[in-house]
């Protein structure tokens, strides 16, 4: 009777909780660039909490993304799946994903001015406390928050999955205030060469990161619909996506501890 009853409430919480899931789509601007962002948070609570900007993976803002910003909003945070490439843009293809994910791979300024509009603009979003704020990406997304921690932004945090972690413009020493958290496929080929790079990087700038590396896991690891053959550089890993995520969660409650 117990164990009914017990099971009984966490059903009743999870779906109470999925009942009070708000999302909602948000335009905001670059300059005169028009961008449609994803918010998701939790309605059922008033009180203010930590914000997230999540940047998307290189085809542009999928339901990949909203359904991660959706994840954690029912974990206690107001999350703002941000636009990189513009209202409407959603690649068709991997080549045509190279394509416009190349243009900010080439000009590290305009990544970071572009993820810092989406930031400022959860900054303003209510329930949304402007002191408590990170930043998590995948793939591309990965890359930019990166970026976003070497340009010194004002963040607790930022988790990269599976992301580059090249930059032409490494990080200054003392000029980090975010804490890094890498979460990398072991077997990841387009990114491994760049790993000692980074670690030296990291390391001579002083900033407090880590680096969790799994086995077996390669490109996109996080991602159903890379599909199943590691051998094609890119496939989804089952394990990794559901410790990695748990990595991030204990990273989150690290640095948003009051």
């Amino acid at each position: 009777m117990k164990k009914h009853l017990a099971l009984a409430l966490v059903l009743f919480s999870t779906v109470s909780s999925w009942a009070a899931l708000k999302t909602k789509d948000v335009e905001y601007h670059d300059g005169d660039t028009v961008l449609r962002g994803y918010l998701a948070y939790d309605g059922g609570s008033l009180r203010a909490r930590p914000g997230i900007v999540l940047v998307h993976e290189w085809k542009g803002l999928g339901d990949y993304a909203k359904e991660r910003a959706r994840q954690l909003g029912m974990q206690g945070y107001v999350v703002f799946a941000i636009d990189m490439y513009g209202k409407g843009v959603y690649a068709k293809d991997h080549e045509e994903a190279a394509r416009l994910s190349g243009v900010y791979f080439k000009d590290r300024d305009l990544m970071r001015r572009r993820a810092l509009a989406g930031l400022e603009t959860l900054k303003k979003t209510p329930l949304v406390d402007p002191a408590r704020m990170a930043a998590i990406g995948y793939c591309f997304g990965g890359t930019t928050v990166l970026e976003l921690a070497r340009a010194g932004t004002d963040l607790r945090g930022v988790a990269s999955f599976h992301g580059n972690l090249a930059t032409p413009s490494p990080a200054a020493q003392g000029g980090v205030k975010a804490k890094v958290l890498v979460l990398h496929g072991a077997g990841d080929a387009w990114t491994a060469g760049d790993i000692p790079a980074f670690q030296k990087e990291m390391t001579e700038a002083d900033v407090d990161w880590q680096l969790i590396s799994y086995g077996g896991a390669v490109h996109s690891f996080t991602v159903p619909t890379a599909g199943n053959n590691p051998s094609t550089g890119m496939a989804y890993n089952a394990a990794a996506d559901k410790r990695s995520h748990r990595a991030l969660l204990d990273f989150l409650r690290e640095i948003f501890r009051p």
